[in-house]
């Protein structure tokens, strides 16, 4: 294989695809999100500097892709914090994990977003909507909603799927030391809102070393949505170099 031909390859294998390289279109992807009040001090501890918040609120979230360009349908859950950045309002990206190899390393290598393996599932039961993860087979979160409860305006929803998102991107080379550690920017684009609903809903974290969710405890909730959408993922771009503000790595 010639030189060119290597760095042409979106990700190792070099001759296995696995990653999709460009953006792709998200079709009938199901939102399940319920935003909650935490400890102030724990959101303080996992939010890195720049960002900053206001009120310390957590927005879980599972979401089930119902058909996703070179991926197929895959289901995620993961915690996003509301936060600053400067005068910007958005949300930082705190924990991702998903049942989709493609997209937990196309997430981790091309852009900065913070994925991990999980099982994550999301099903209607009796008249509830019933978002999971399990982790090893054993239970990290279990949040349900009174399915299809109350009309939401479409307008709102599209507003808080829209916002800019914030990831921390690190990579290390092979003595441990940091090649590259950037806060990451990226939004939402192309949103087409199907179906948007809130109603009643409850949320229970339990303690897992390994998706430390229960870490940013419920004290109360404070918004619940459902929504159906089709959407595209925009790039990502760097908007802060943390190796040049702390000086090379000595």
């Amino acid at each position: 294989m010639e030189a060119h031909r290597v760095l042409e390859s979106p990700t190792t294998p070099l001759t296995q695809p696995v990653i999709v390289p460009r953006s792709p279109r998200f079709v009938d992807r199901e939102y399940f999100t319920i935003t909650y009040r935490t400890d102030p001090g724990a959101l303080r501890a996992v939010v890195p500097e720049p960002l900053t918040f206001d009120e310390p609120l957590v927005r879980f979230e599972v979401m089930k892709m119902g058909d996703v360009d070179g991926y197929g349908p895959y289901t995620e859950c993961g915690q996003a914090i509301p936060v600053r950045h400067h005068d910007e309002h958005g949300e930082y990206l705190h924990a991702m994990h998903l049942d989709s190899f493609g997209a937990t390393v196309a997430g981790r290598e091309l852009s900065a977003y913070p994925k991990t393996m999980g099982s994550p599932r999301l099903t209607i039961s009796q008249g509830a909507l019933v978002g999971t993860l399990d982790h090893g087979g054993e239970r990290v979160a279990t949040a349900t909603m009174a399915y299809k409860w109350q009309p939401m305006d479409h307008d709102t929803a599209r507003a808080q799927i829209g916002v800019p998102t914030y990831a921390v991107k690190l990579v290390r080379g092979y003595t441990g030391e940091p090649l590259t550690c950037h806060l990451a920017r990226t939004e939402i684009v192309d949103i087409t809102v199907k179906e948007a609903w809130t109603g009643p809903g409850r949320l229970q974290l339990f303690a897992h070393v390994m998706a430390p969710f229960a870490d940013l405890p419920v004290l109360e909730v404070r918004q619940v949505m459902h929504v159906r959408t089709d959407l595209t993922l925009a790039p990502m771009t760097p908007v802060h170099d943390y190796l040049s503000e702390s000086g090379p790595p000595g």
